[in-house]
């Protein structure tokens, strides 16, 4: 089974951290500060990023892309104040 649950709930500490204890020159912190139209940009442009990746079939590239755009997405969310357990809970509704 995939450990990516907890590589998530790690990334969206870190992200949380970030947030109550800014630190100068983080790209977090950046974002958190830009506010949610640059880090919904972001979201925007690596969803292009991955899709084009998967597009030209460079499955590297759709990690690497997809790593990137799961982490704009977890910045999101601490922004907005919801947990993995809120998505978690959804999905299962949806099973």
């Amino acid at each position: 089974m995939s450990q990516i649950g907890n590589m998530l709930d790690e990334l969206y500490a870190v992200v949380c951290d970030r947030r109550d204890h800014p630190k100068e020159g983080s790209y977090t912190n950046y974002l958190l500060d830009k506010g949610i139209d640059k880090i919904c940009k972001k979201i925007g442009e690596e969803s292009a990023e991955v899709i084009i990746a998967a597009k030209n079939a460079h499955q590297d590239e759709v990690v690497y892309e997809t790593a990137d755009l799961l982490y704009h997405l977890c910045v999101l969310l601490v922004e907005q104040n919801v947990t993995f357990d809120q998505i978690e809970q959804e999905l299962r509704k949806r099973r």
